[in-house]
């Protein structure tokens, strides 16, 4: 088994003090690097534990904080905090520069073949920095189809690939119908793939505090999630480029 290192990194971004969770393969040359965005609780062991697989693939992985450290078990804080991020795509947007440059600056992570994936909020970050022109390799977003201000798919440079459960009720039929239109329009190289019987937020395990109407864990279209995400970043940033 290949060895992974880890360190946790802080950087400034939104006004707060961010924890992010950075993995680094074996070896010591320059390696691809993805950002990964956790959902709109923050950052957990779910995203670090990916960072860390994704490590062992050979990538460079940082999963990133949204919120200065904070985990939010009560979906009506979690809300008080997302809600109006999501409502700003800059202040996405600013969230997510920090977190790449953080993994930019990182010497075994080559800044010229990055890319960027997230789930729920996480995952609009990623969307909000290909809106932003940053030349990524690629976007996965789950659960995070928020779409953007007008015209501005159009600086997206990469694939994107999208997922979405069918039973989604926090991104139902209307706002795939919504996303789908903006990528249409804005010339993207962009996939859905809609997982029939899912809920919201079915790639993470169940947690043991509340959570938002609609949220469910359902094992193996996790289990797929994450293989799509793997493949597209061995389609579109492969480790032995």
């Amino acid at each position: 088994m290949t060895t992974v290192t880890t360190r946790t990194v802080t950087y400034p971004a939104d006004g707060l003090t961010m924890v992010g969770h950075l993995a680094l393969p074996a070896g010591a040359g320059r390696r691809p690097a993805v950002l990964i965005g956790p959902e709109g609780m923050g950052l957990s062991d779910v995203e670090r534990r990916r960072a860390d697989a994704l490590a062992e693939s050979g990538y460079v992985a940082l999963a990133f904080d949204l919120h200065g450290g904070r985990y939010f078990e009560d979906p009506q804080d979690m809300l008080a905090r997302c809600l109006p991020l999501l409502a700003d795509p800059d202040r996405m947007r600013g969230i997510g520069h920090a977190a790449l440059d953080v993994l930019c600056a990182e010497p075994r992570a080559d800044p010229e073949r990055t890319a960027a994936i997230g789930y729920g909020t996480g995952g609009a970050v990623a969307l909000e920095l290909g809106r932003d022109g940053v030349d990524l390799r690629a976007i996965g977003t789950v659960n995070g189809l928020i779409t953007g201000r007008p015209g501005e798919a159009a600086r997206i440079r990469c694939p994107v690939w999208a997922g979405v459960g069918s039973e989604d009720p926090i991104m139902p039929p209307a706002q795939r119908e919504a996303f789908t239109a903006e990528m249409r329009a804005a010339g993207v190289d962009w996939r859905l793939t809609v997982y029939g019987g899912a809920l919201h937020a079915f790639h993470h395990p169940p947690v043991d505090h509340a959570a938002p109407p609609g949220v469910g864990h359902h094992p193996r279209h996790a289990q797929r999630a994450w293989r799509d995400i793997v493949d597209l970043l061995a389609e579109c940033l492969p480790v032995s480029e």
